[in-house]
């Protein structure tokens, strides 16, 4: 269990690859996450073009494909790509998948109106990496664009239960602020199989 909590990106997709081959993989619900459903349709998109940071399996950019976005998907393992794209073909959704790392690879399509991430961002430890992927993440969309993140939040002690990565609101603020204007920091619970939830900031800023 204490592996989901001490990826670190210098072998990110080797170490996410030996748990989805092992099957531990507790971000992995099977559905897109309520936080996302509950939040897209009050969004006010400067047009159609979406894009999710690190897809796993394909739920949530399905979904996005569902709702008339021409979403492409980014994601670090080719099993959980595989997946993705076998799911959203039964689903009956066009989307483009990419086996690629925002931090290392320009991403075809951009700019984009949306960038979305369900527990990428919260994956880096240190401000600069933080910083990085908020420009990175920036550099991919129109002036306006937005950008909503679900990350683990600090407020929740979570004691020897095991969950994902936290960061506090200052951590997110620090790293954003410079290229986005925040609209709202909001705690929540991930949409979760696992019981309590683990608590979540739902943060959504745009492009400056």
């Amino acid at each position: 269990m204490k592996g989901w909590m001490k990826v670190v990106r210098s072998d990110d997709a080797s170490r996410f690859g030996q748990m989805y081959a092992s099957g531990f993989t507790p971000w992995d619900i099977g559905r897109p996450d309520r936080n996302l459903k509950e939040r897209l349709g009050g969004l006010d998109l400067p047009g159609p073009r979406a894009l999710e940071i690190g897809c796993g399996r394909g739920d949530n950019a399905i979904f996005l494909a569902s709702m008339g976005l021409e979403v492409t998907a980014t994601e670090i393992v080719p099993q959980a790509l595989e997946d993705a794209r076998a799911k959203a073909e039964k689903a009956g959704v066009r989307i483009t998948f990419l086996l690629l790392d925002i931090m290392d690879r320009e991403i075809p399509g951009r700019p984009f109106h949306l960038a979305f991430d369900r527990g990428c961002f919260h994956h880096y430890g240190r401000p600069e990496d933080r910083s990085r992927f908020a420009s990175r993440i920036a550099e991919h969309l129109v002036p306006g664009g937005l950008w909503l993140s679900l990350c683990g939040n600090a407020d929740e002690d979570r004691g020897d239960r095991p969950g994902p990565p936290q960061l506090s609101a200052l951590d997110i603020v620090k790293a954003a602020e410079p290229f986005f204007r925040i609209i709202s920091l909001e705690a929540a619970r991930f949409d979760s199989n696992m019981e309590p939830p683990p608590m979540c900031w739902v943060f959504l800023a745009e492009r400056r």
